[in-house]
C-alpha cells in the first residue's frame, strides 16, 4: 500500500467557540467547507493554533467524532494527538484512529523538555502503535524539544510517518532533511521571521503547514505549490512578496490571539480565545483590518462586517 502524500496548503485550523465557550460545530462546518473551496489539501485540528492545550479530553474526543463526519473525501483531515506523556499520546491516537481521522500530527510533549534520544524513542513508540499516518511537527520554540535531522531521517523510516513540519529557523536543516529523499512530505511554518518557505520551496519541499491559510486560504495555497516547473516559482515570488504583511500580522502576538481575533472582525465564525488568552487590542486589530482591505482579501471573500466598514 502506498504512503499518503500530501502537497500544497496545509492549514492549522482555529477552534471556533459558541458564546457560551463550548464548541461551535456548525463554525467548524463552515470553516472546513470554506478551506476546502479555496484549494486546501489538508486540515490541522486541534493543534496549538486550535487551542489545545485549553481543551478537555471530552472536548478533543468531540471535535474527531463531530468533524470527521463533515469529510467530503476532498481534503484530508489531520487531528493533533499529543499527549503529556507516551501512553496519553498512545489513547489520542487510538481514538482518533478509530472514530475517522485521516492522520495526526504529533509534536514533543510539552513543558518536560526532553532530550533528543528519548523523544526520539517517543515518536517510534507511539508510531508502532498505530496504523494512522503520522506527523512530526519539530517546533521547539512551544515544546523547548529539538531534534537534530539524524534524529528527524530515522523516524522517517518508519512507514506511519508521512509529513514533517519544520518550524526552527535552520535551512541547513530543511535542507539536510530533502537532500536525503525521506518518503514524507516536507513542509514548513508560514512564519516570516523564521524564514522557511522561500529556501523549503525552492530545495523541493512539498508545501505549508500553515497559519495564515485560516484568512487567506487562496492566498495561501498559491504559495504552498511544490516548485515543479519554473512558472510556480515566479508566480510564488510575486503572491509571496504581496502575502508578507498579512504573514508577519499572523505572528504578530502568540499564536493564535491575532488571526483569531482578526477572524472574528471580518465575519467569519471565530467565537473568543479561551482563557486566559485575550483578544487582540484594539490598534492591533485595526492593523490586520488595514492589511485585509489593502490586500483586498474582503472583496476577494466577501466580507463586509462592521469593523471592516470603520476602517
Amino acid at each position: 500500500m502506498s504512503k499518503m502524500k500530501i502537497e500544497g496548503s496545509f492549514v492549522a485550523l482555529i477552534t471556533p467557540f459558541n458564546q457560551d465557550g463550548s464548541v461551535d460545530f456548525e463554525g467548524f462546518r463552515t470553516l472546513l467547507q470554506w478551506q476546502e473551496s479555496q484549494g486546501t489539501s489538508a486540515v490541522l485540528m486541534m493543534g496549538s493554533t486550535g487551542e489545545v492545550s485549553m481543551l478537555s479530553q471530552a472536548e478533543r474526543h468531540q471535535i474527531i467524532t463531530e468533524t470527521a463526519k463533515m469529510k467530503t473525501g476532498k481534503m484530508k483531515f489531520f487531528y493533533g494527538c499529543t499527549g503529556n506523556n507516551t501512553e496519553t499520546t498512545i489513547d489520542y491516537l487510538r481514538f482518533a484512529n478509530a472514530n475517522g481521522a485521516d492522520g495526526a500530527i504529533l509534536a514533543a510533549p510539552a513543558y518536560i523538555c526532553a532530550p533528543e534520544d528519548a523523544i526520539e524513542d517517543y515518536f517510534m513508540e507511539v508510531a508502532d502503535a498505530t496504523d494512522l499516518p503520522l506527523g512530526i511537527y519539530n517546533n521547539p520554540p512551544r515544546v523547548k524539544s529539538d531534534l537534530h535531522w539524524d534524529n528527524l531521517l530515522r523516524i522517517f523510516k518508519h512507514p506511519n510517518y508521512v509529513v514533517h513540519k519544520e518550524s526552527t529557523t535552520r535551512v541547513g536543516q530543511v535542507a539536510q532533511v530533502l537532500a536525503a529523499r525521506p518518503d514524507v512530505s516536507v513542509m514548513c511554518c508560514d512564519s516570516p521571521n523564521l524564514g522557511l518557505v522561500v529556501p523549503t520551496m525552492s530545495l523541493g519541499g512539498h508545501g505549508t503547514a500553515n497559519m495564515t491559510g485560516n484568512i487567506a486560504p487562496a492566498e495561501l495555497a498559491t504559495i504552498s505549490k511544490p516548485w515543479n516547473t519554473p512558472d510556480v516559482s515566479t508566480s510564488f515570488r510575486d503572491s509571496y512578496l504581496g502575502l508578507l504583511p498579512m504573514l508577519h500580522y499572523s505572528y504578530s502576538a502568540i499564536n493564535p490571539v491575532a488571526i483569531k481575533s482578526l477572524m472574528k472582525a471580518v465575519g467569519l465564525p471565530a467565537g473568543e480565545l479561551r482563557k486566559p488568552l485575550k483578544a487582540m487590542a484594539p490598534d492591533g486589530l485595526k492593523k490586520g483590518l488595514r492589511i485585509v482591505k489593502e490586500l483586498e482579501l474582503d472583496k476577494q471573500y466577501g466580507w463586509s462586517s462592521p469593523e471592516l466598514k470603520s476602517i
